[in-house]
């Protein structure tokens, strides 16, 4: 699995092989190969490093042929993929899970945002139609049963503006996405990762209120601690950090969730009490 999924077109030659729906690529070595890949996939699209990218790194977008030979003299020798670009409705993902005996569950879509390629905002439960949410489940239904994977994974999608559903990573382990099943889930995505290697039944992946997650990220410590209890003013709000010592712009410190009776709900109180975490003055802050 982690051979497959560590590497971009890996990932995507097994998503075609299976018949899975996965953006139109081409494989790029030479700068023949890109030169050749845009005349047939046009223009917009987007040349990834096949391998060790997260968070949007290795991605270089190509908008115009004079984009050619600089994206790829930055890969600096690295195979790379070229993709057409997706004109997207959002971004979603399911976070799902696959016991020993084959036993499968889910926690249905969730909506995600991002911010300069990092995960920003999550939303539970997503707000697409219904059967969008059912091509999803199937879709993670079969890369669970094509891989024999036993534990918590999450398939993340473009959801185009036509309501068609684009594989765009699969991700073998619990995913940011799903940190907000902590708070609203009796079964956590990490208790299901225990439950299905020990070989345990799976736990219910009912959400019992809709609810959001805001990541925060190290920029938030740049002029101070952070104020909690501004934060936590709000009693739909919850905190997790993650005991990282080094806070460093983009690097994931903790996240907020807000647990509401709607998604809209849930996610305006998580933004303002991210906006409230705002550090105070150094001058307050040191009395």
């Amino acid at each position: 699995v982690l051979y497959i999924t560590q590497n971009r077109l890996r990932e995507k030659r097994f998503l075609k092989e299976n018949a899975l729906p996965v953006a139109d690529f081409r494989q790029i070595n030479l700068l023949d190969d890109l030169y050749r890949a845009t005349g047939e996939i046009g223009f917009p699209c987007v040349l990834k490093t096949a391998g060790y990218g997260y968070d949007g790194k290795g991605q270089t977008m190509l908008r115009e042929p004079h984009d050619i030979e600089p994206a790829f003299a930055a890969l600096a020798g690295s195979q790379a993929v070229l993709e057409k670009f997706i004109d997207f409705e959002k971004e979603v993902s399911i976070i799902a899970v696959r016991g020993i005996n084959g036993e499968f569950a889910h926690y249905g879509l969730i909506e995600n945002e991002h911010r300069n390629h990092i995960l920003d905002i999550s939303v539970a439960p997503a707000r697409v139609p219904e059967s969008v949410e059912k091509d999803a489940v199937e879709i993670a239904r079969t890369i669970a049963e094509k891989f024999e994977y036993i534990g918590t994974f999450c398939v993340e999608f473009f959801l185009s503006r036509e309501g068609d559903l684009l594989v765009n990573e699969i991700a073998p382990r619990p995913h940011n996405s799903g940190h907000l099943t902590f708070d609203v889930c009796i079964a956590s995505q990490f208790e299901q990762q225990v439950r299905a290697v020990c070989g345990l039944p799976l736990g219910s992946t009912r959400f019992q209120s809709p609810a959001a997650m805001a990541n925060l990220l190290g920029d938030l410590w740049e002029t101070g601690e952070p104020d909690w209890q501004s934060a936590l003013a709000y009693p739909e709000v919850k905190l997790h950090l993650y005991g990282k010592s080094e806070p460093r712009p983009g690097r994931k410190m903790g996240h907020l969730t807000a647990i509401a009776e709607t998604v809209e709900k849930s996610e305006e109180i998580v933004k303002a009490a991210r906006r409230r975490l705002a550090a105070k003055p150094l001058a307050e802050a040191g009395r």
